[in-house]
């Protein structure tokens, strides 16, 4: 393509405002999408990029200014109607039916037909079979989505665009909970895309990718655009004072600490796999936690950490088995509810499924896993839920309009610090957070670190899942590595190495050269 054809400009969002509850989360936003070009969109959780997205890809069609399409304005009615015109978003949260298969997921509403006018399953198949492998992923086109982990599905909602054939594809944090080897895969198709002229928009917190696949960035904060220059011309540094609007920091490091009496233990956990008679998916894991202690848990994708949070908090009652210990006694794993009395309280990893009831207010989110502390004489006591739930806003700093504001409305990063409280406010004795920065930016993120040191400090027992090896030698005083459902290494951050942990998380038929069922490597330096 030649150099003027890829400066030009596909679609073009001019003085774009968007209102929530009276709320702006998009004030005269700006920007400029260009054919044959990658365009970053990046800035703090709550800066109004997904709400920006959103009104470009015709999911909101109530909004102030004006689109441009090639140079003629455009008001999307759907987002049908902007796929129509070559728009596809991919969004952050997942957009999938859990019941159809893949493939019905990926065609649905674009199926392709018969001489008869009848749904063609075998060309359906054929075509979503082919564009999992472009992506890298090895699963069946007819498994239901239901069946799949959240970095799978997240492939499935990629598949979904690519399948439009669009000429602008907005990219909302595509890559938070897929792997290293996926990640990959991706910006070379996106390379590949834009060789052939398509334009992207790709949402991203994490730096290297930004640097590695953008040819413009543009950074929005407080709902306005503050800045749009080629990557060429813009360091790191750069983008995070633009970001946050004032001189930001390292990374986060924690202080040493030695850990207090053990206040949870568990042994022997095991948890059959549903599907592979004699294999496991999680098998005799064993770990302690001090007072006052941060355990980090790193595995590549897989792994069996989140089945292990899931088994420890009783939700594979029926087919777990093992042992969880808080201050010396044996608690039961029947259910959440169990754990929860005993003091375990769970972040989970996919914050819309499985930690929030979307259409409720933030204060209804904060009490929800604790109706006894707001209950007065039976009844829901309105001024103490009120009272947690603001006590809970400052201290994480939750970005929202009142208390009262669905947390649907907030940004993501907001969304999950509601989590986090919804966890804090059943004043539990040990906390199991997995990947709690998943789609958190650099501010936000050094927010959850210091309020996760704070926590220890208070004498809370901590184990942290996180996928991200930087973040998890920065935060954890211990380190547990997984790989295939199994413990295959512990680390004091003191002796602990990033080539140690890898080596440890590697697939033992990646670490003998062949490749395995779950390769992939750990995500990138942020």
């Amino acid at each position: 393509m030649m150099t003027t054809e890829r400066d030009r400009t596909v679609l073009e969002a001019v003085g774009i405002t968007k209102s929530f509850d009276g709320v702006k989360a998009v004030e005269g936003a700006e920007l400029k999408v260009r054919a044959g070009q990658v365009t970053a969109l990046m800035g703090e959780n709550g800066a109004g990029k997904s709400t920006l997205m959103k009104v470009l890809a015709g999911v909101y069609q109530d909004y102030g200014g004006r689109i441009f399409l090639d140079g003629q304005p455009v008001a999307f009615a759907s987002p049908r109607q902007a796929q129509d015109h070559g728009v596809a978003m991919i969004h952050q949260e997942l957009n999938l039916i859990a019941g159809l298969s893949v493939a019905e997921n990926i065609f649905l509403g674009r199926e392709p037909v018969d001489s008869l006018g009848l749904i063609d399953f075998k060309a359906m198949i054929g075509q979503a079979s082919d564009l999992l492998g472009r992506l890298g992923l090895q699963v069946d086109p007819r498994t239901a989505v239901h069946g799949l982990r959240v970095g799978q599905q997240q492939i499935v909602e990629i598949a979904k665009a690519l399948a439009l054939n669009a000429r602008v594809i907005i990219m909302d944090e595509p890559t938070s909970a897929i792997s290293g080897r996926e990640v990959d895969a991706l910006l070379d198709l996106i390379r590949a895309l834009t060789d052939q002229g398509v334009a992207v928009v790709y949402i991203s917190h994490k730096m290297d990718e930004v640097f590695r696949i953008a040819d413009w960035i543009t950074v929005m904060r407080d709902g306005r655009t503050v800045g749009s220059e080629p990557r060429a011309d813009l360091s790191p540094d750069d983008v995070v004072r633009m970001m946050v609007g004032r001189e930001v920091k390292g990374g986060f490091v924690q202080t040493g600490k030695a850990a207090g009496p053990e206040v949870f233990r568990v042994a022997d956990m095991c948890l059959p796999h549903p599907d592979r008679p004699g294999d496991f998916l999680v098998k005799d894991v064993h770990f302690s936690v001090g007072r006052g202690e941060v355990l980090g848990l790193f595995g590549l994708m897989g792994a069996g950490r989140t089945e292990l949070f899931e088994t420890i908090f009783g939700l594979h009652a029926n087919t777990a088995s093992g042992r969880v210990y808080v201050k010396g006694r044996e608690t039961p794993m029947a259910s959440p509810a169990d754990a929860i009395h005993a003091g375990l309280a769970l972040v989970p990893e996919d914050r819309k499924r499985q930690g929030l009831v979307m259409d409720m207010s933030v204060a209804a989110s904060v009490s929800l896993a604790c109706l006894g502390r707001v209950e007065r004489f039976g009844f829901l006591s309105r001024r103490l839920e009120r009272d947690l739930a603001c006590d809970h806003i400052d201290r994480l700093g939750i970005r929202a309009a009142s208390h009262r504001q669905p947390v649907r409305h907030l940004s993501g990063g907001n969304q999950q610090k509601v989590v986090i409280a919804k966890a804090l406010a059943t004043n539990p004795k040990v906390l199991l957070l997995d990947e709690p920065t998943r789609g958190i930016d650099v501010n936000a993120k050094n927010q959850i670190y210091r309020l996760i040191l704070d926590l220890a400090g208070a004498g809370l027992a901590i184990v942290m899942i996180s996928s991200e090896l930087p973040e998890i030698m920065a935060i954890a005083h211990r380190i547990i590595v997984m790989s295939e459902g199994r413990q295959t290494a512990e680390f004091s951050r003191a002796g602990a190495s990033e080539e140690a942990i890898l080596k440890a998380a590697l697939p033992r038929s990646l670490s003998t050269g062949r490749p395995g069922k779950d390769s992939g490597r750990v995500p990138p330096r942020k």
